[in-house]
Parts: structure tokens; C-alpha cells; sequence
């Protein structure tokens, strides 16, 4: 299968994109390089350097590569910086995030797999969670990530798009291949590692 994985330069696209390509699809990655990095796309992939801003790049990189499927990894995801600067997180993970959606309805694409995140539950009423939990997101991030599920279920309802949101709580480890690499360091285990170290 043909598959665009926006933000596939990142921490978890990255590994998607190995993952995919191990299993035969046809890969594609489309990323601005904001977050991700070059070096973690996985050389069997093609690559186009794109924001999710640009429709017309959008819809030029879908017609190109005939993807029948999105992977959508892009997104701003540091909960305290959407605190300080929410516009950042509602225009790049919202806004940016619709015009992917329009573009792959425009395109006739039916199938789409979202990184959403544990933030759209909020502060859990009760643990273990469970998927049906209310949706009470408790920051800007949460709420974005909230906000491009409900657009999902609308594209599905009138355009047909089958959609699944995975909803992440701590990625943890790094792709044999190319290890991990972070501007501000944010996951679970190098943090644990870094105060064991007395770092």
C-alpha cells in the first residue's frame, strides 16, 4: 500500500515509517523538519520537506505518491508550552490538521490512523483508564488533539474516511536503527536515566 506519514521525521513516526516499510508498503514521509530530524527518516522512504500549511503541496505530494492511506504524526506536543502559547497548538495541530483532511478527501482517501494522545482524558476520574472515560482535556495540547478526533468522525460521517486515533500515554525507547534524538528532552525513560546518572 501506498501510505503518507506526515511528521515522519519524528520520535514515533520515524519508527512507524521503519515499521511500514519492514512489512512492504510504499512509504512516503512529509515533514517541515520543526521537531523531527532527516536523519531518523528511514532511507527506503521518500521524502518531501512540507508544512501542513501548504494545500497545494498537500495536494501535489497525495497526487504524486497515489497514497491510499495517512499515517498523521505532525503535531506541537509539549503540554506546558501550549499552556504558554496556545494559538501555536489550535493553528498547528488543529488548522494545519484540517487542511490535511481536506486534502485527503479531495483526493478520494479513505483511510486515516492519527497520533492523538492520553491528554484528551484530562485528570482520569479512576485508574486503570479505559476508553470510556469522559473526554475532559486540562490543557490547549489535550484539547487540539480532542478537537482533530471530533473533525475525524465528521469526515468519516460525510465523507466516508475509516479512521483509528491511538491515544498515547509514555512512548518509551528509541528504533535499533537510529536510536533517538530530542531538542528538549521530554520522554519517560532518558529522563529516568539522566536523574540515575545524577544528570
Amino acid at each position: 500500500m501506498n501510505v503518507l506519514v506526515t511528521g515522519g521525521a519524528g520520535y514515533i513516526g520515524s519508527v512507524c515509517v521503519e515499521q511500514l516499510i519492514d512489512r512492504g508498503h510504499v512509504v512516503t514521509v512529509y515533514d517541515n523538519l520543526s521537531e523531527g530530524h532527516r536523519s531518523a527518516v528511514d532511507k527506503r522512504a521518500g521524502f518531501v520537506m512540507g508544512d501542513l500549511s501548504d494545500d497545494g503541496k498537500l495536494a501535489q505530494t497525495l497526487e504524486e505518491t497515489k497514497a491510499q492511506a495517512i499515517l498523521h504524526f505532525a503535531a506541537n506536543a509539549l503540554v506546558g508550552e501550549s499552556m504558554a502559547n496556545p494559538g501555536k497548538y489550535f493553528r498547528n495541530n488543529v488548522a494545519c490538521g484540517l487542511k490535511l483532511l481536506e486534502a485527503a478527501a479531495a483526493a478520494g482517501l479513505k483511510r486515516f490512523v492519527f497520533s492523538s494522545s492520553c491528554a484528551v482524558y484530562g485528570a482520569p476520574e479512576r485508574v486503570p483508564m479505559t476508553e470510556e472515560l469522559p473526554l475532559q482535556p486540562v490543557n490547549p495540547y489535550g484539547e487540539s488533539k480532542l478537537m482533530f478526533e471530533k473533525m475525524l468522525r465528521w469526515y468519516h460521517r460525510i465523507h466516508g474516511v475509516e479512521f483509528v486515533a491511538f491515544r498515547y500515554f509514555n512512548a518509551a525507547g528509541a528504533s535499533e536503527r537510529f536510536g533517538e534524538h530530542h531538542r528538549i528532552e521530554t520522554h519517560l525513560i532518558p529522563n529516568l536515566l539522566k536523574v540515575a546518572l545524577g544528570q
